[in-house]
């Protein structure tokens, strides 16, 4: 009874410890962020580290006339026809 107790208690342990290492659907991707500059800063903030990433500047395309956005991560991004985020 002691050791089938034992057993029972370990295997729930090491049930529960897995569980702590596996991330839920916590992955997204760029693409699949709404397209607003405030998404695209937490987005690139969680993807940093949670290091704040911010909007260094603003220009517009001349050939789309969309908005593209120099981050301080170094990248620049913009919308594409389908409101979808992508590095230019």
């Amino acid at each position: 009874m002691f050791l089938r107790r034992r057993i029972f208690n370990f295997k729930f342990l090491i049930d529960y410890m897995s569980q702590a290492f596996v991330k839920e659907s916590d992955e997204q991707w760029l693409h699949d962020i709404p397209p607003t500059l405030t998404a695209l800063v937490n987005y690139l903030t969680k993807e940093n580290n949670g290091i704040r990433v911010y909007k260094i500047k603003e220009e517009v395309d001349p050939k789309t006339g969309k908005n593209i956005y120099e981050m301080s991560n170094g990248l620049r991004y913009r919308t594409d026809n389908n409101s979808r985020w992508f590095v230019v």
